[in-house]
């Protein structure tokens, strides 16, 4: 955005692109919110098994393990458990659920 603007990177370029693609502060996108969502309203936040997960959210079992998951493993949104997969209570006072 900075280039097609042609000035350098600031603050305010970072915070309309994160605005445009739909990113929170917690760097999550739609796609993020939409599983968390899905766990806790759905699954009464799990666990739950990734094969349900997927056919629930109408995404591939791949792009959940692949793209969407790691990210929220990561800034513990979520949890695996021998069961499947877990809501934390992080990610329910984040969304205010």
């Amino acid at each position: 955005m900075a280039q097609v603007k042609k000035s350098k990177l600031t603050k305010e370029i970072v915070d309309d692109v994160t605005t445009m693609l739909e990113i929170d502060e917690w760097g999550m996108n739609q796609n993020d919110r939409n599983l968390l969502i899905t766990l806790i309203e759905k699954f009464k936040g799990g666990p739950v098994g990734v094969n349900t997960l997927a056919a629930s959210l109408q995404e591939e079992v791949e792009t959940l393990e692949e793209v969407v998951e790691p990210y929220l493993l990561q800034i513990g949104m979520i949890e695996r458990t021998p069961r499947g997969r877990a809501v934390t209570d992080k990610a329910r006072q984040v969304l205010g659920l």
